[in-house]
């Protein structure tokens, strides 16, 4: 019996005409320049069209202190003077998900440099399954409002001159996207280093066989594509953070998906990982504020902002 023949991606059709036509020099190849920050272990982006000087910023961070509630902006700061140092004008402010192990700096990015804000339509999703859970209130809207703009699958924008196209990559959460900008994606938590492998996939909406086919539409772009990833966690034997790959690299090393890689190994092992995985240390801040689209919650009557979390008693 002959197995089924995979239905054409139309999508990745687009993607690679997209890269061909940056590789070719028809259109300028975007420059990247990424900012880690440590005590998260997060990559933020900001890609340009050399020509035009239009930017995005992709997964920004809000320095936040849980033992004392404190917010800061040092690593928004690094944007903020990398954009003006290079005379670069925002469009876009990106992000690939709702991340739970850091806060969105968008809204104050938004202030000082401009720009529209978008993340993937299923923010809906999101905000109504953690609405629920941290209950808040009639006054959250759970449609997405917080957002300027809200990608399907398919959906396509600009930075300047420069073509990029939206990838849907479930299974670390439902609404995760990709950015395919010139002949860079920016993969958000769906890939990691080759040396680390693949994001957890235990999250409320995450699946790990969604996950796996994610990553092999991923793997499915151009080899020569740069990949850009949201998190390092330098591997054991590695001594630095590196946060930027190419397609290539991963098909032929990734420890969790290279090419060969069974799917149902893949769920096997992704499974039984997850179940030995703690909570992020600042999960319950971070999607608070990152399903508001990076906002605070209302100051109660006192003047003060405060954040929840819910309590689960355990009696052995």
């Amino acid at each position: 019996m002959k197995s089924a023949v995979p239905a054409p991606d139309p999508v990745l059709s687009q993607a690679h005409e997209q890269v061909a036509a940056t590789l070719s020099g028809a259109v300028p190849r975007p420059v990247v320049q990424g900012f880690f920050d440590e005590p998260t272990n997060t990559a933020t982006f900001i890609v340009h069209d050399p020509q035009s000087r239009s930017a995005a910023v992709i997964d920004s961070v809000l320095d936040f202190d849980p033992a004392s509630g404190t917010l800061s902006y040092e690593a928004a700061n690094r944007v903020v003077a990398y954009v003006r140092a290079q005379g670069l004008t925002v469009e876009w402010i990106l992000e690939t998900h709702v991340h739970a192990d850091h806060l969105s700096a968008a809204p104050y990015l938004q202030e000082q440099l401009g720009g529209r804000l978008a993340i993937g339509r299923g923010i809906v999703q999101v905000q109504d399954e953690f609405g629920k859970l941290f209950n808040a209130g009639t006054e959250f809207a759970r449609a997405g409002a917080e957002f300027d703009r809200l990608f399907d699958d398919g959906d396509r924008f600009a930075v300047g001159g420069i073509e990029a196209l939206v990838l849907h990559v479930p299974g670390h959460t439902s609404a995760d996207l990709a950015y395919v900008i010139g002949d860079a994606a920016f993969v958000g938590d769906t890939l990691f280093m080759p040396d680390y492998g693949t994001a957890r996939a235990d999250f409320p909406g995450g699946d790990a066989r969604q996950l796996f086919r994610s990553t092999r539409r991923l793997l499915a772009l151009p080899d020569i594509t740069r990949l850009f990833l949201c998190h390092d966690y330098k591997a054991p034997g590695r001594d630095e953070f590196i946060y930027e790959t190419t397609v290539a690299t991963q098909r032929a090393e990734n420890v969790h998906v290279r090419d060969g890689m069974a799917e149902d190994d893949f769920v096997a092992m992704r499974t039984a990982r997850d179940r030995t995985l703690k909570a992020p240390r600042l999960i319950m801040p971070s999607i608070q504020v990152n399903m508001r689209g990076g906002r605070l919650p209302q100051p109660e009557a006192n003047g003060t902002r405060y954040l929840k979390i819910p309590l689960t008693t355990v009696r052995s």
